[in-house]
């Protein structure tokens, strides 16, 4: 109604002239008119009528709410006023998208200005947003032919319908501004129109840790479509420039290695009426390698030097029980401190994680090498000297382990020596031990033939083994031949094994150690 009332007033003031021009007129002839009598009505008092008449007929005709093309050209007004004309609500409702025959298509561009790691499952980023679009009731090329584009702020996108866009796997976000938000509105001649707005989100970025800290991970950002459906709306990236990351963007514990779009389509979760059913997305996605530099300097040289630490106990003497007791706690309590503080951060999850293999390899090297002291300790404690059969590594390790054995062989083998030093071998016959060669007896020269001898039984003289146990059955070879001649056996203080275990270890740990490293760094980089 504004406008009409405009129009009106410019009608008004036009009339306002031409009578203004016929005034003079008038006057002249109401003053010839004065000598005639005062009974004869004067000529101009239908005046006024007429024009009341007029203006009457003019509001009559006149279209309360004119379309758009319909307005005269109003190239003179401002800004605000020409927006205010253009978006009055008799003719244009913001609640409204634009009527299309196909879906209206809304296209998106972003420029990534800055990206972090807000938690080991989310980021947070800032991003400027661009979404291109074209209303048909905004064309205001033949009203205003010489306006150029009209931008605006907040202000003229409260005025106008503006998709409404959301992220899927946001945790919040917001506008950004310091004493607005920070969105403007261009809308060109044609009715093209480009929104743009600055926002800050942090999203969720589902991880697999599973090689942590020497993982890669694949993470998106989705926009969707929150009010229309698929049937109403498509959301498209702006080609040929989709996306933009900053040149100086750096994260400070990943690494963007890549990065893609693409378009997809989301499923309605629950029927709501006309505006449900599958929804128009576009998909932002880049994959970040973590920075394994922090993790090398502060866990895994320092892990390292812990389990070489628990190695200095080889080199203490077996006796010296606080020093080694001392040391491989403290080392051990070191690394259970150092691997607290790499995983307190981490969430839960149920799987094996690389940092946790490294953890239990390095614990386990650090507790054998306290169960190497413990070992030799006892060894170290004993009295008796540790019967050998042959000086190597397994029969010192067997003689260290099970002593009592080595014992029962030797004093075993010593009886049968002695058993046949007491056999005369002139003496016997030969017939009479062939026919009783179901039996093995010994033979005197002065017994008669046929004489049972009972078999020769010997004790152990080993005080260690029980009686039960020292009883030996010896039986005499049929052919004479004489016993197999014994091992050469020798023996070592439990000191002297105590020393050769430790003098072992200093080897045998290093190495294992450099087989599990290589084993280890090649699951890492290799799978």
């Amino acid at each position: 109604m504004k406008g009409v009332h405009e129009t009106l007033q410019q009608y008004v003031s036009a009339r306002n002239v031409s009578a203004s021009s016929e005034a003079p007129q008038l006057t002249q002839q109401v003053s010839s008119n004065a000598s005639l009598p005062s009974s004869a009505p004067p000529s101009t008092t239908a005046k006024p009528a007429s024009t009341d008449i007029i203006i009457n007929n003019v509001d009559l005709m006149v279209d309360p709410c004119p379309q758009l093309s319909a307005l005269p050209i109003i190239d003179n007004l401002t800004q605000d006023e020409f927006i205010s004309k253009l978006t009055d609500g008799c003719r244009y409702d913001r609640l409204i998208k634009p009527i299309t025959d196909k879906p209206l298509t809304v296209e998106i561009q972003i420029d990534m200005k800055h990206i972090e790691s807000a938690d080991h499952l989310q980021f947070k980023s800032h991003i400027l947003v661009h979404l291109y679009y074209t209303d048909s009731r905004l064309n205001y090329s033949k009203i205003s032919p010489e306006r150029g584009e009209i931008m605006g702020e907040e202000s003229l996108r409260d005025k106008i319908w503006v998709p409404h866009i959301i992220i899927s796997n946001e945790r919040e976000s917001g506008m950004m501004g310091l004493e607005g938000k920070d969105v403007i509105v261009q809308i060109k001649p044609s009715g093209e129109i480009r929104y743009s707005y600055r926002m800050t989100t942090t999203f969720y970025c589902w991880m697999n840790l599973q090689k942590f800290p020497f993982d890669y991970q694949i993470c998106r950002i989705q926009w969707v479509s929150w009010a229309y459906n698929i049937t109403n709306l498509k959301l498209k990236w702006k080609l040929p420039e989709p996306y933009r990351v900053a040149a100086n963007l750096h994260l400070t514990e990943f690494i963007l290695e890549d990065k893609w779009c693409h378009e997809s389509n989301v499923t309605a979760s629950f029927y709501l009426g006309v505006l449900s059913g599958n929804s128009s997305a576009v998909d932002f996605v880049f994959k970040l390698r973590r920075e394994v530099g922090y993790y090398i300097m502060d866990y895994f040289l320092p892990s390292m030097l812990l389990v070489c630490m628990s190695w200095v106990t080889f080199w203490l003497q077996a006796d010296a029980s606080a020093p080694r007791v001392t040391l491989g706690t403290a080392t051990m309590l070191s690394f259970i401190t150092l691997n607290g503080g790499l995983t307190k951060n981490l969430p839960k999850f149920s799987y094996i994680k690389a940092s946790e293999i490294w953890f239990l390899g390095c614990a386990t090297f650090i507790f054998c090498s306290m169960a190497e002291f413990a070992f030799v300790n006892v060894i170290w404690r004993r009295r008796k000297k540790v019967e050998l059969k042959k000086n190597s590594s397994k029969h010192i390790l067997k003689g260290a382990i099970t002593p009592s054995l080595a014992r029962k062989q030797l004093r075993k083998v010593e009886s049968m020596n002695s058993l046949y030093k007491t056999r005369s071998c002139s003496s016997l016959d030969g017939e009479n031990a062939k026919k009783n060669s179901q039996q093995n007896y010994l033979t005197v020269h002065s017994f008669p033939t046929n004489l049972s001898v009972p078999t020769i039984t010997t004790q152990s003289q080993d005080d260690l083994v029980g009686s039960a146990e020292s009883v030996t059955t010896i039986q005499i070879p049929e052919d004479g031949s004489r016993p197999p001649t014994p091992p050469a056996w020798t023996t070592m203080t439990p000191q002297e094994v105590a020393n050769w275990i430790d003098k072992k270890s200093r080897v045998v740990f290093p190495v294992a150690f450099i087989i599990f490293n290589v084993l280890y760094w090649s699951f890492v980089y290799a799978l």
